[in-house]
């Protein structure tokens, strides 16, 4: 899968973007929305597309549209690249292959220090008690 081959893919949605901007925000479409249609991804293989939709669920809609949003900058082109950026590390961290756990046992040293402070502190707690014997 080559990330250049998945850039050609990748469609583009302008619209006025909220927030500070002054006049300039009612005039230009500088919010960005990067489209990328997962399931019909011709670079992608069948288990990398179900890996995306699995772990990327929550953000493909019913139709398989990967959708990402960008209004941080005033730019229309710097929010593109910011939106592309974001699409990159989504899908390479989706992709990633998990790393199987290895159950590990603690050491025999580190059984027999945590016995040997348990039984100090019970020996504390023990010695606070009060004994009407004793005396």
């Amino acid at each position: 899968m080559s990330l250049a081959d998945l850039h050609k893919e990748i469609k583009y949605r302008t619209s006025r973007s909220s927030g500070a901007g002054g006049q300039n925000v009612n005039k230009v479409s500088t919010k960005v929305e990067l489209l990328f249609h997962v399931l019909n991804s011709e670079t992608l293989s069948e288990r990398q597309k179900f890996i995306i939709t699995e772990k990327l669920s929550s953000r493909i809609n019913l139709e398989g549209v990967l959708i990402l949003q960008c209004e941080e900058t005033r730019s229309q082109l710097k929010n593109k690249e910011i939106a592309l950026t974001r699409f990159m590390e989504l899908i390479k961290e989706a992709l990633k292959p998990v790393k199987k756990r290895r159950p590990t046992k603690p050491s025999k040293r580190a059984i027999k220090r945590r016995l040997e402070g348990k039984k100090k502190h019970s020996q504390k707690k023990d010695s606070r008690r009060f004994n009407p014997n004793k005396d």
